[in-house]
Parts: structure tokens; sequence; C-alpha cells
């Protein structure tokens, strides 16, 4: 399963499965801050796990950046906005950073979206 803003790359690359989401280029899992979006757009993506049964198929999530298309357009023109990637664990802020440290140090290895995840909804 493939996780992508980029649309036609995805068409082109043809992975055999993939979730779309119309967000700028490195947000394929949501907006920063925002847990329950980003929970929202894991499940629709489970989902696709057993949901779609055809190879190359594409599932178009209806999440939007906002409220209006601009966004997209200013895109090309304004540059690369996305933060650098890190070798290392990087935190939204502190309070993330702590329940991280100390999922880490009593995890049994679960993760709490796969935890909550129920299925597909019939």
């Amino acid at each position: 399963m493939s996780m992508t803003s980029a649309l036609d790359i995805t068409r082109a690359v043809n992975p055999p499965r993939a979730t779309f989401l119309n967000f700028p280029l490195g947000h394929t899992s949501g907006k920063p801050n925002e847990p329950e979006l980003n929970r929202q757009i894991m499940i629709e993506t489970l989902d696709g796990l057993t949901s779609m049964t055809k190879p190359g198929s594409i599932k178009m999530l209806p999440f939007k950046w906002s409220e209006d298309d601009k966004w997209g357009r200013t895109a090309m023109t304004e540059g690369d906005q996305r933060t650098p990637r890190y070798d290392t664990p990087q935190y939204q802020n502190e309070e993330d950073r702590r329940r991280a440290e100390q999922h880490a140090a009593t995890a049994e290895d679960e993760c709490h979206v796969c935890a909550d995840y129920s299925g597909p909804s019939k």
C-alpha cells in the first residue's frame, strides 16, 4: 500500500494499491498538529488493504487541505515549503516528544492506530 500526494507519478508507477491525498507534497498523512485528521487518514488507508482488490487501484481520500484550492495553484510558484528530512525522530512539539518517549519505554510494540482499528467499515 502506497500513500501519495502526487497522483500523476503514482499512476505512472502503478503500485499494487495506493491512497491519494490531495495535500501538499510531504503531507501524505495529513496536517501537522491535527492528530484526529492524521488518524482518520491512516484508517482510510488501512481500509484500502482489504477493500481495494483490483491491482493498480488508487483510493481517492476525501479530506481537504483548505476550503479552497489556492495552495495547489501556488505550490509550484512558491518553491518547496516542506520541512527538512532527518535520520532522527522529529516531534511536532515537546508534548509529542514526551509522549513518544514514555510510550516507547512501556510499549509492547503496538501501534495505537492499529490497536484501535476494528477493520473496514461495513
